[in-house]
């Protein structure tokens, strides 16, 4: 990729790589007794000093969603250009949402509206890059709002990379005045892919479940919200408890566990219409369960005898088929991406421990051997992580690990901290956290893979056991 196709990363890089390049050639040149190249007596030393330039720059660039955020990525972003009262109001309720998304991914830094020097009156004007490049800003994003018609708005956006003098990315949208919110969240994930080259995850829900009530007597409810807590509704009633709720990875239904009748069964939820079905005729207890990736299956846990084993049910014809034996418990089964294995956690090893197996039940193997005790596994939607709760010396732990158990590390500490889940690009983790003792609120939290940037998910009550949607279509 090169030129406006590139991020703003691997811009910096290639420049860096290019420059290594010109001076190696002189040094050769140098060697070969053709002074043409132009280089001194210094070469060997400004070779030695751009080749660590390099190695820093990939590795601490400030759009680098692997590691460890140092500085982050200097975004201008002036107030969407409009007329009228109304559109100013929308157009900065819509700035606002975008910038909460972006600052909130820890890769971004929005410069403050009073350092600007040029002030944009156009959606087709071009950005004086001296103006913006002296205020540092790396990206500028030039945004207008217009009225179509009594109900619709056009929102367009326009991505500036200030060092390249180029425009990476440019889009409209014409949409219900009511709207304005999703929209906001699109076009921070077009932002966001277009800076990082990663897919954004900004515009998306979480089903949790509601805590109300006392310690002794709670109310657990199904509840969705946008990503960052906003459009907040209740799913069940809460005449009957709710627990681990799980979304289709392409489907707007969730699958979770019910107490309704007294006895614990997976049903599955239509979002969009509100219909729930059950789960299956297991005559005892079934729970965690989890969507395959194309959505066509669900595999769960059905506890029987002192035992519990994982079983996967077609969702079509309706047949189940038992994956694991034995007089362990088996439980938390969730599928890779490609749908070809399942890790789950067992205690058929002495202790609570994760294991992977293939998707019909075989080559059954231990992947996890640190101290402590390893629950709630789930896979990441790139196939490159599985995360997990862990339980050692007194302390819960949010962590995660390669697929073959290797490279595990620990993001997130406390009392309890418990039930990863996946945002849709596999860079962030949500989960719940309860602090101190068992007395304290049961909040959400989110965390990214660098385990520097970690934030609470505001609900309106407690909540727990939170599941992150795909991207909307």
């Amino acid at each position: 990729l090169v030129g406006s196709e590139m991020c703003i990363r691997d811009r910096q890089i290639t420049s860096l790589e290019e420059r290594v390049t010109t001076i190696e050639k002189q040094i050769e040149d140098l060697q070969n007794g053709n002074n043409g190249g132009g280089c001194d007596v210094d070469c060997e030393a400004q070779l030695k000093e751009l080749r660590e330039a390099l190695e820093t720059a990939k590795a601490e660039l400030q759009i680098d969603v692997n590691g460890a955020m140092r500085d982050p990525l200097p975004v201008a972003f002036p107030e969407m250009i409009h007329e009228g009262f109304f559109l100013g109001q929308t157009g900065n309720k819509i700035r606002d949402v975008v910038i909460a998304d972006l600052e909130r991914s820890g890769l971004f830094r929005i410069i403050p509206e009073g350092s600007y020097i040029q002030t944009l009156t156009s959606i087709n004007e071009q950005p004086n890059f001296v103006d913006w490049k002296a205020i540092n800003a790396h990206a500028l994003v030039q945004s207008a709002i217009t009225e179509v018609d009594g109900n619709h708005l056009r929102i367009e956006f326009r991505l500036w990379d200030i060092y390249a003098q180029n425009q990476l990315k440019g889009q409209s949208f014409t949409t219900t005045k009511d709207n304005w919110r999703r929209v906001a969240h699109v076009i921070a994930d077009a932002i966001y892919e277009r800076l990082t080259g990663e897919k954004g995850y900004f515009d998306t829900r979480i089903v949790y479940v509601s805590e109300t009530g006392p310690k002794t007597k709670r109310t657990k409810r199904l509840a969705i919200m946008d990503q960052d807590g906003e459009n907040h509704k209740f799913l069940t009633s809460g005449a009957s408890m709710v627990l681990t709720p799980r979304f289709s990875p392409n489907l707007q239904k969730v699958t979770y566990m019910s107490y309704a009748g007294n006895t614990p069964r997976v049903y599955i939820l239509d979002i969009e219409t509100g219909r729930q079905e059950l789960l299956g005729n297991f005559p005892g207890m079934t729970f965690a369960p989890r969507f395959s990736p194309d959505s066509s299956k669900v595999v769960l846990s059905y506890a029987s005898n002192g035992k519990s084993d994982i079983y996967e049910m077609d969702l079509k014809n309706r047949r189940s088929k038992q994956l694991t034996s034995g007089n362990s418990i088996n439980t938390s089964p969730s599928y890779s991406p490609d749908g070809s294995q399942i890790v789950f956690n067992s205690d058929r090893g002495g202790n609570q421990q994760l294991y992977v197996m293939n998707a019909d039940g075989s080559d059954v193997h231990r992947i996890s051997f640190g101290s402590g005790r390893y629950a709630t596994p789930v896979w990441s939607p790139r196939g490159d992580y599985i995360a997990f709760t862990k339980m050692a010396g007194g302390q819960f732990y949010i962590g995660v690990m390669y697929p073959d158990g290797s490279g595990e590390r620990l993001l997130a500490s406390g009392f309890l901290v418990e039930g990863p889940t996946w945002s849709p690009n596999g860079r962030v983790l949500m989960y719940f956290r309860q602090d101190n003792s068992t007395a304290s609120p049961v909040k959400l939290y989110s965390i990214d893979l660098t385990g520097y940037n970690e934030r609470q998910i505001v609900t309106p009550g407690e909540g727990s056991d939170p599941a992150w949607s795909p991207l909307l279509p």
